[in-house]
């Protein structure tokens, strides 16, 4: 199994201004241990997140860099780690395939680490992610935490649809690791 994530409103609390720090970085409970029990699994777990903050001029590759240097830091005290990170910088103006709801960053996980749609889950927040990962053929899990609770009260598009939601990535990896849940059809 591959697993993809999103980053913002799954690994960390969502902002609307951006993370533009490592101190502005904020974990969300349990994603150390969530990630470490894929890796315990030898799933290789591949960070897919848009950073229209570059495309904008709010901070450069070097600060984003340094956040995710953070995020490293903080799921290695529980003993995790992720494998690689994908990041789209486009704004929403200059958007390419690669950024969400493009399938570009899950499919070129998929190729990187040889593994096929229906053996690759997608974990995010948002409509795009869920778009995104279904394009790529992907299987979708949706978490409330972020963003995923608002994007349900407004309803999902078709294009996302179908999803299994969960409150946050640590009972999404319970529930996936414990039940070998059928995680939404391709």
């Amino acid at each position: 199994m591959l697993i993809l994530l999103d980053r913002d409103g799954v690994l960390n609390e969502d902002r609307a201004d951006y993370v533009k720090s490592p101190a502005e970085f904020v974990p969300i409970a349990g994603i150390g241990a969530a990630i470490a029990s894929f890796n315990a699994r030898g799933w290789p777990v591949v960070l897919c997140t848009n950073q229209a903050c570059i495309g904008k001029g709010i901070i450069d590759e070097a600060m984003l860099g340094r956040i995710h240097d953070h995020l490293r830091d903080h799921i290695a005290r529980a003993g995790a780690r992720i494998d690689h990170i994908l990041f789209a910088p486009d704004p929403p103006w200059a958007q390419t395939d690669r950024r969400k709801p493009g399938p570009g960053m899950p499919r070129e996980a998929m190729a990187m680490f040889r593994h096929a749609p229906a053996d690759t889950v997608f974990i995010g927040d948002t409509d795009t992610d869920m778009q995104a990962a279904k394009s790529a053929g992907c299987r979708r899990i949706l978490v409330r935490s972020g963003k995923g609770a608002a994007a349900l009260a407004k309803g999902l598009s078709d294009s996302a649809l179908p999803v299994a939601v969960f409150d946050d990535l640590a009972q999404a990896a319970e529930r996936l690791l414990a039940e070998g849940i059928e995680v939404a059809p391709l």
